[in-house]
C-alpha cells in the first residue's frame, strides 16, 4: 500500500458493540468483506469476536442494553478501514445492502474513499492512499510530525 503522510495506518484496535455479535459478524463478513479471526463466549452464546480486513483488526462485542447508533438516531464514531481496491469494495458493499453515505471520491488529503453505514448504524470509511500529501499542503497545521 502507498504511503500518505496525512493518514497513518495500523495504529488502533477499535472495539464496537452490537446487540448480537454473531449477526454482526455475519453481516460484516458478507457486506464489507471482513474475515472472522475468532469468536468467544459461553453457554452457546457468542459474546465477542475479532474480525479483520487487510491489516485492520476490530473487536466485536455485545453490551446488553446499549443502544446502537441507528437506535439513537446519530453516530458516535467512524472507523476507517484500508482496502486495496476501493471501487470494487464499494460495488460489493452497495450490492449487498450497505447504506452508502459518501460516494467514492478523492479527499483533499490524498485518500480515495467512500462512506457507508452498517445495519446497526455504525459509520465506516473504506479508503486507500491515492497520493502522498503532506498535511501542510491541504491547510493543516502540524504540531509534531511522526514522519
Amino acid at each position: 500500500m502507498a504511503v500518505n503522510r496525512s493518514v497513518p495506518t495500523d495504529s488502533a484496535l477499535p472495539h464496537i458493540a452490537y446487540p448480537n455479535v454473531a449477526e454482526a459478524v455475519a453481516w460484516l463478513v458478507r457486506v464489507f468483506g471482513f474475515i472472522e479471526h475468532y469468536r468467544y463466549g459461553g453457554n452457546g452464546e457468542v459474546s465477542g469476536a475479532q474480525i479483520y480486513l487487510g491489516n485492520s483488526y476490530i473487536m466485536i462485542h455485545s453490551k446488553p442494553g446499549q443502544p446502537t447508533p441507528a437506535q439513537l438516531g446519530y453516530g458516535t464514531q467512524s472507523l476507517t478501514i484500508f482496502v486495496d481496491d476501493v471501487d470494487k469494495h464499494f460495488a460489493t458493499a452497495k450490492a449487498e445492502g450497505a447504506r452508502i453515505v459518501e460516494e467514492v471520491h478523492e479527499t483533499i488529503y490524498g485518500e480515495r474513499q467512500y462512506g457507508a453505514e452498517d445495519f446497526a448504524g455504525h459509520h465506516w470509511l473504506f479508503s486507500r492512499h491515492a497520493r502522498d500529501t503532506a498535511p501542510e499542503e491541504w491547510g493543516a497545521i502540524v504540531a509534531k510530525s511522526p514522519f
